[in-house]
């Protein structure tokens, strides 16, 4: 992902992710994430970038426009959540925390039976849970189980979770063993595990 620092812009009005609804007392509640947008003339292409603040900002090129802008910001809402944990923010408001959970059975389904279809192994069925002491289980039948908030992560991250419970496929053990099988399926799994000791907390 590129970020893009030093430059001189011009701040538009920020928009909110969703349109919050009225609440019974006709008062909005707060935005989920609003993006703020920056126009500037050397821009090539649309940049994304979350300050210190969390604040989530999208440089739109010349020629560009912000409904472009909303639809790039979207496209990367797991880069922003892992961005803002990094950062020792919420990774996601309510409104949007809802928003990520319907969508996440249907996105983490997929990218598993994708990764064991890379790896020759077969998945009985795939489960999408609200778990709050895992990030993800594999059973003895072939049964996958994954927590809703991998949605949250860097997408290389979450992908290291899933190969971590398919390995137990053909290895139902954390033995030396096991540990070699993810670290030819996963390169950077050492990493992935860091990052998730340092920031899985905040996205609990």
């Amino acid at each position: 992902m590129a970020v893009q620092l030093g430059l001189p812009f011009e701040s538009d009005r920020p928009l909110s992710l969703e349109s919050p609804e009225p609440t019974a007392s006709g008062e909005r509640t707060a935005p989920a994430v609003e993006f703020y947008f920056v126009r500037h003339r050397r821009a090539r292409r649309y940049v994304l970038r979350v300050d210190h603040d969390g604040r989530v900002r999208v440089t739109i090129p010349r020629g560009g426009s912000r409904r472009e802008a909303v639809a790039f910001g979207l496209r990367y809402l797991d880069w922003i959540g892992g961005q803002r944990a990094r950062l020792g923010h919420p990774a996601l408001g309510t409104e949007e925390r809802r928003r990520v959970k319907e969508q996440a059975a249907a996105a983490l389904t997929a990218r598993v039976r994708a990764l064991a279809a890379e790896h020759r192994l077969q998945v009985s069925r795939v489960s999408v849970r609200d778990q709050r002491t895992r990030w993800g289980s594999c059973g003895r039948d072939g049964h996958i189980c994954l927590n809703w908030r991998l949605m949250l992560m860097p997408a290389w991250v979450r992908d290291y979770v899933m190969i971590h419970e398919l390995m137990h496929l053909r290895r139902l053990d954390h033995s030396s063993a096991y540990w070699r099988l993810v670290a030819d399926a996963c390169p950077d799994h050492e990493q992935a595990r860091r990052w998730l000791r340092e920031h899985g907390p905040s996205l609990r």
